[in-house]
């Protein structure tokens, strides 16, 4: 049933689910899991989410200058890497920083907390230990005016490269995956501090009482720039950290990365928990649709099924012939073959050239995201639908 993301939002947050403790000294915690392409709107979800637990006159109030952080949510999405912006020195091209817009939130964990060690050390398992960034102290700065401005402390980061021998490359710009990935360590570093807070049972004893209100957590697709050996040591980590949670803490979890939820699936199995994907239909609206099975996600078997819906309603564009060639992609890596040319040589009776050039030609100009909608004409859904068929019947797919 097709419905809004406000909707889908609601869905979420009435949702009464905990794991089942298998002892005493596990921890119940309440954890959704969503897969949706890119494109979907899953950082539409969050914000849609986030105004239902906190809704706009209240947040006003609440927030002061942060737009992360509030008395029941604690969310992490596109809009928080938003605090964190370059200075590129363009005049000189010389001192490149990295600034944070003026907010709570990194206020609290940098300068109240001093978190910044747990941050750089979590930046440099998923990067590189030479890698370092360096937090100002507070200066004065002179201004066009002739006016001296205060600059607060941990409010400019600057990125160096340790090459041993007391070598050192300075104000290095790093890239926007390594960018995104310091902001992700940032919230995760701020998690770590939360759970560990809430983990104290008797408020009264906790160093802080920021967090007394919170309810849910949110993390929304924290893995766009990984390599997968740091995804999955990420995964883990983060599946381990909420798992110690003693509090009653819910956590969703959005991604389009197939590897990263079925590491979350295998972590998280032990117990039970929700997990879904995330769909968006013809006309605007959504589809929630409950995954209810014990394993994890095939990606390879839905796309498949994606294709031949889209045959059945006579719906085919051209990113379906991205999704063929991803079958084919993972398909062959699994039976060991060197491309996945070599699938079609038995499904086109030995001449697979033709039908190589057009997948690689229609699927090489379209995105992953179901907003591409370009038609395709008659012949080539002919082909796709024999290609599917022909992949189907000969790799004896089920």
């Amino acid at each position: 049933m097709s419905v809004s993301l406000t909707e889908i939002a609601q869905t979420l947050k009435n949702a009464k689910h905990k794991t089942k403790a298998k002892d005493a000294s596990e921890s119940d915690v309440t954890v959704q899991l969503i897969y949706a392409f890119n494109g979907t709107g899953k950082t539409r979800l969050s914000q849609a989410f986030k105004s239902l637990v906190v809704p706009k006159a209240d947040e006003d109030a609440e927030l002061e200058e942060s737009e992360v952080i509030s008395k029941k949510i604690l969310y992490y999405n596109a809009f928080t890497e938003d605090l964190f912006y370059w200075d590129n020195d363009l005049e000189n091209d010389v001192e490149l920083k990295l600034k944070i817009h003026p907010n709570s939130f990194t206020r609290w964990i940098f300068k109240d907390q001093g978190q910044d060690g747990n941050v750089i050390s979590n930046f440099q398992r998923y990067t590189d230990k030479k890698l370092t960034p360096y937090f100002n102290e507070e200066y004065i700065i002179e201004n066009k005016d002739g006016k001296n401005i205060k600059v607060e402390a941990f409010t400019e980061i600057t990125f160096s490269y340790e090459r041993g021998n007391d070598e050192r490359s300075y104000d290095i710009k790093i890239s926007k995956g390594e960018e995104s990935n310091f902001v992700w360590c940032v919230f995760y570093s701020l998690l770590e501090q939360v759970i560990g807070v809430l983990n104290v049972a008797e408020p009264s004893e906790r160093e802080t009482n920021q967090f007394d209100q919170l309810e849910y957590v949110f993390i929304d697709d924290p893995v766009s720039s990984l390599d997968d050996n740091h995804l999955i040591e990420l995964a883990v980590n983060l599946a381990q950290l909420i798992k110690s949670s003693e509090s009653k803490l819910k956590f969703i979890i959005t991604t389009h990365n197939p590897l990263f939820y079925n590491v979350l699936h295998n972590e998280f199995k032990k117990g039970t928990f929700k997990k879904y994907v995330l769909k968006k239909n013809e006309g605007g609206e959504y589809e929630l649709v409950s995954q209810n099975n014990d394993s994890p996600f095939s990606y390879h078997l839905f796309l498949k099924t994606e294709i031949e819906k889209a045959i059945e309603t006579d719906q085919l564009k051209k990113y379906h012939f991205n999704f063929f060639r991803n079958i084919l992609e993972k398909t062959s890596t699994f039976l060991g073959y060197d491309n996945w040319g070599e699938l079609l040589f038995k499904i086109t009776e030995g001449n697979p050239e033709p039908y190589i050039t057009r997948i690689v030609n229609i699927s090489s100009h379209s995105k992953h995201s179901g907003d591409e909608v370009a038609e395709l004409s008659d012949d080539d859904k002919r082909v796709l639908n024999y290609l599917l068929k022909g992949l189907k019947e000969t790799y004896q797919f089920k």
